[in-house]
């Protein structure tokens, strides 16, 4: 049963030809690989397809720095219902305002 389960969280997971020729919008940037690897369940289990990479951003208040993070990607057709998800859960989607 843990085979199966493993699999089943990476279903949802897509490489980056998923996204070829279409606009992919950003959802999240998880910090922590925790994170990242609790909101891939997240997403599966939603049924969500979502692309990963790692990325650059700048965190920091008083000492700023540049980190790497998890950026999680939606097509832009999907993107009100992966933002709903994550609301649900608790998380808050990334705004580009």
């Amino acid at each position: 049963m843990a085979i199966r389960a493993r699999h089943i969280i990476s279903v949802m997971k897509q490489d980056a030809d998923f996204f070829d020729g279409k606009e992919p919008a950003l959802l999240y940037i998880a910090k922590r690989l925790k994170e990242a690897l609790a909101l891939e369940q997240i997403l599966t289990q939603a049924g969500v397809d979502y692309g990963v990479e790692p990325d650059r951003y700048r965190g920091g208040f008083v000492f700023q720095s540049e980190r790497v993070g998890a950026f999680f990607y939606v097509l832009e057709e999907a993107q009100e219902i992966a933002r709903q998800v994550l609301r649900t859960h608790g998380y808050r989607p990334y705004d580009l305002d």
